[in-house]
């Protein structure tokens, strides 16, 4: 796979420091790291290794990454490592897929609120389902949680949501039975929507309440009692978006999904088509016109100028420290290892145990679908030339320069 010819690091690496300079004090302290490490990603100043050819004497360089959660080129390894983790997870059983939305006007509340309403937007929305999940009249069990953040849409905007996994079934009140939800049907939208919106809006007073909330520019009003609760009045009444995606295909296709979602970022640098001319053009979804447009007319193309793409793209920085992929109910980390194996063991025992519904010899060995950016093991790759073992040679630390070189086959420059 060849790495894309545009990355978010050019655009940073020519508008970034202009755009940071025009808005100086309006940019958060992890912003500014973000944007200095995505711009020294893969180049001399983080270091880096010299590899060598063992047959040919090859040589190459590699720089170092710099492993920011929020660098296009960096999730690779790290979702692969927490794949690997979470397939020795994976329950014989279909998963579903459970997205959580917040409608706009409290989507323009939690941007000036990053930390405090995306940790109650995670909150409201696992007890919404767990606690539809425990009432007897729908599935009667304790329910395993996998919850992942995304911020944006396609096009960058800020459009926070959670995406869910969960098994089809859960653990009875008396931990003595494995129950399995409907075939194709996990629980109500309607009944999860309605108490999402309860909670959500419990907790959002209750922020407000304890001083928690801060507002600017046009929101500054509602840090006013009577403003604040006279804006949450119609979201009391309106409906709100929680959706439930078809059962996935087996745990392979869970693997599969959460290789392509916990570890992305708001733009990939493969959606990037041009920049040039102080504008950059990236491919979008137009969600609102899929199944209505021909085809595949529905994804377009978008060219916003370099100063507002990196406004988009900084919209979406996390506050530090704040954990985008969390767990809940039997998955919380306490006693995840347990609950599994229990799990397993009651799934074992169920009436149709003899023929499983999935094979989970096979999901745990099912391939991971990531595919690493070509530079991050330049070490470990066949040699070009003569397919060779490549062994690193020298290290390098930030900003220093390695020894002379040659690239061809010559190997070092001994002069």
């Amino acid at each position: 796979m060849a790495r894309p010819s545009l990355e978010v690091a050019d655009v940073l690496r020519v508008h970034g420091a202009a755009y940071a300079r025009a808005h100086a004090g309006h940019l958060s302290l992890g912003q500014l790291k973000v944007m200095s490490a995505i711009t020294a990603c893969r180049t001399a100043a983080l270091g880096g290794h010299v590899a060598r050819c063992d047959d040919c004497g090859h040589v190459e360089i590699a720089y170092n990454s710099c492993r920011n959660r929020h660098c296009p080129k960096c999730q690779g390894a790290a979702a692969r490592q927490w794949l690997a983790e979470r397939q020795a997870e994976l329950l014989p059983v279909a998963y579903y897929h459970v997205v959580f939305t917040l409608p706009a006007p409290v989507a323009a509340i939690a941007f000036q609120n990053k930390a405090a309403i995306y940790d109650l937007l995670f909150k409201a929305a696992a007890e919404t389902l767990i606690t539809i999940a425990a009432d007897p009249k729908h599935l009667g069990a304790r329910v395993g949680i996998t919850a992942v953040l995304h911020t944006w849409g396609s096009a960058m905007t800020h459009h926070p949501h959670i995406h869910m996994i969960v098994p089809g079934g859960g653990l009875s009140p008396d931990g003595a039975r494995w129950i399995a939800c409907k075939p194709g049907f996990f629980l109500p939208v309607r009944v999860l929507s309605r108490l999402f919106r309860r909670l959500f809006l419990e907790g959002l007073a209750a922020l407000h309440h304890a001083g928690r909330l801060a507002f600017f520019g046009d929101l500054a009003a509602l840090a006013g009692k009577e403003a604040f609760e006279a804006a949450l009045a119609p979201l009391r009444r309106s409906e709100w978006v929680v959706y439930a995606k078809r059962p996935f295909a087996g745990p392979e296709a869970v693997l599969a999904y959460l290789s392509r979602y916990t570890h992305r970022v708001a733009i990939s640098n493969s959606r990037l088509l041009s920049f040039h001319g102080g504008n950059v053009a990236f491919r979008w979804k137009d969600y609102r016109a899929r199944g209505k447009a021909p085809g595949r007319s529905w994804i377009k193309s978008m060219s916003l100028s370099a100063d507002e793409f990196i406004r988009r793209f900084l919209m979406h920085v996390l506050p530090s420290g704040f954990h985008r992929i969390r767990h809940y109910g039997l998955f919380a980390s306490q006693r995840r290892a347990a609950n599994i194996t229990r799990l397993r063991q009651l799934i074992a025992k169920t009436e149709d145990a003899e023929k499983p519904q999935f094979d989970l010899v096979a999901t745990t060995q099912a391939p991971q679908t990531i595919t690493p950016d070509p530079s991050e093991a330049a070490a470990l790759k066949a040699c070009p030339c003569c397919a060779g073992r490549m062994r690193v040679v020298e290290t390098f630390a930030r900003g220093a320069t390695p020894r002379s070189f040659k690239t061809d086959c010559a190997g070092f420059d001994t002069s």
